[in-house]
């Protein structure tokens, strides 16, 4: 009978008994497990799925203390009576197929909803970054936004972790915090994140999020709507068009040189700008000094708010780096957001936002009807590994890798992608390039993935009606270093191939 419902594919990167655990909660509570007969025998199941009797038998005796399983000496483990009450007639049914959603049965039954004809919000035609979801499994991914895999110092993060744990510290963070984040680590911010940005802040004008891009939601959602114009950059950040556009604001289109964003008339019907000023995105250009007064007198004089997405803050290895717009902020127009998560771990999802205490008392008590507060557990956490230096630590390693495989790939370009012209700043994560004349990069980023080369072709980050074709984008960080110069070689093969063609 077992052999009929439960089977379980072992993933090498996780624990033997959490795998084995979860498998079989999973079939406990899919009323998979009869009620008036034993689980199988340790013995049994150790040889059905290749795993020591002992891993077995441990599993078994944490489901018996979390109360799932009961033992009968001499008979087994069996299901403990609440769960053995689920009738397999009763248990909920497994996903129909596609095919049979929305179709009435002969007995006169409901059809399911049409959903799209209830949608109020037109969010799935709205595409992000072309990038394959198993980008993993390509050898060569000259992909951004990912961090360096080796580097994460998981063994601190264990130890702080551990810390939290200990029955002798404050275990707030299980409580719910309503609206308010971890004072711990806004102090941490406040004292010694964001002056590395120039910017001096207070508690109350601090507001952590679920990365930058959840500040930049929230941002939209409270004040933006069809009434509102927003300039933005032209390339850009596809997903902040795309969270304007859901808001049905007027979008400005800002063409950027390498300089930044160009200032001039035409922003000036805008209500708020939207600026890359740290490393533009894509093109990495560093906003400059002169272009930066001139974007802050355009605000004042014009009555603008400036929403500075610093998402690379932590990443910006510039020689000298200019600090962030909202250093130079007295005035209140300027509303500052970065990433924690950008150089350690994408996946934690740790964004913080600065503002006027005013704006960010509003976007508390929206964030509370969204989602409350990020994870208090990761808060506390993260304000731990700050104060114990464990996060700088990090970053002083993360920033010699970076510019070891960042010199790496610099060379391997000059000698066999030296028809192609860099641009932006060195400090970034990633080279911007400008493939020859005539060479439609889409074209070339799909013929080098079947070469299993991945990389980004730079039209989904042009807004116009036509857009620069022949731009594309090389990241470093996801890439393992060895496989950097044969990757580069196989898409210089490609390129040829089109170049020529």
């Amino acid at each position: 009978m077992i052999d009929h419902f439960f089977h379980l594919d072992f993933d090498q990167r996780r624990g033997l008994q959490e795998q084995l655990r979860e498998s079989l909660v999973s079939a406990i509570l899919a009323g998979g497990f009869p009620a008036d007969e034993p689980l199988p025998s340790c013995r049994k199941l150790s040889q059905q799925l290749s795993v020591s009797r002992n891993t077995v038998a441990l599993v078994y005796e944490s489901l018996l203390d979390s109360g799932y399983l009961i033992s009968r000496p001499r008979s087994g483990y069996y299901l403990h009576p609440d769960y053995s009450a689920v009738d397999p007639e009763e248990a909920p049914p497994r996903l129909a197929p596609c095919l049979d959603i929305g179709r009435a049965d002969g007995d006169g039954a409901v059809n399911a909803p049409s959903w799209c004809d209830r949608y109020k919000l037109a969010v799935g035609i709205r595409h992000g970054l072309l990038r394959p979801g198993n980008w993993r499994d390509y050898r060569y991914p000259f992909i951004y936004g990912q961090p360096i895999d080796s580097l994460f110092p998981l063994e601190r993060w264990r130890e702080v972790s551990r810390n939290s744990l200990r029955n002798d510290r404050d275990h707030g963070w299980l409580r719910d915090g309503f609206d308010q984040d971890d004072p711990a680590l806004i102090e941490q911010l406040r004292t010694r994140v964001l002056p590395k940005r120039g910017i001096w802040a207070r508690p109350d004008e601090i507001l952590l999020t679920l990365g930058s891009q959840n500040a930049l939601y929230l941002l939209a959602a409270l004040l933006m709507n069809g009434d509102v114009r927003v300039g933005m950059e032209n390339p850009g950040f596809r997903d902040a068009l795309n969270v304007f556009e859901l808001r049905e604001a007027e979008v400005h289109l800002q063409e950027v040189d390498d300089q930044g964003m160009l200032v001039d008339p035409r922003l000036e019907g805008c209500d708020y700008l939207y600026v890359t000023p740290g490393h533009q995105v894509p093109t990495g250009v560093s906003m400059s000094a002169p272009r930066r007064q001139a974007l802050l007198a355009q605000i004042r004089q014009h009555d603008q708010v400036l929403i500075e997405d610093d998402y690379d803050a932590e990443l910006n290895f510039d020689s000298h780096p200019q600090p962030a717009l909202k250093a130079s902020d007295n005035s209140g127009r300027v509303i500052y957001m970065s990433s924690l998560s950008k150089a350690f771990a994408p996946g934690l999802r740790m964004g913080y936002l600065v503002a006027d205490a005013e704006l960010v008392g509003e976007l508390r008590a929206l964030r509370r009807l969204m989602y409350r507060h990020p994870p208090m557990n990761n808060q506390r956490m993260l304000a731990e590994f700050l104060a114990q230096g464990h996060y700088d630590a990090h970053l002083r390693r993360f920033r010699e890798e970076h510019w070891r495989r960042r010199e790496l790939l610099e060379q391997v370009m000059h000698s066999h992608l030296g028809d192609c012209r860099h641009l932006g700043s060195v400090g970034t994560g990633a080279f911007w390039l400008a493939a020859p004349e005539g060479v439609d990069t889409q074209r070339l980023a799909w013929a080098a993935a079947q070469r299993s080369v991945l990389i980004e072709p730079g039209a989904q980050f042009f807004f116009d009606a036509r857009p620069a074709r022949n731009f594309f984008r090389l990241g470093f960080h996801a890439i393992e270093a060895e496989r950097i110069q044969p990757g580069i070689r196989e898409l210089a093969q490609v390129l040829e191939r089109q170049a020529s063609g």
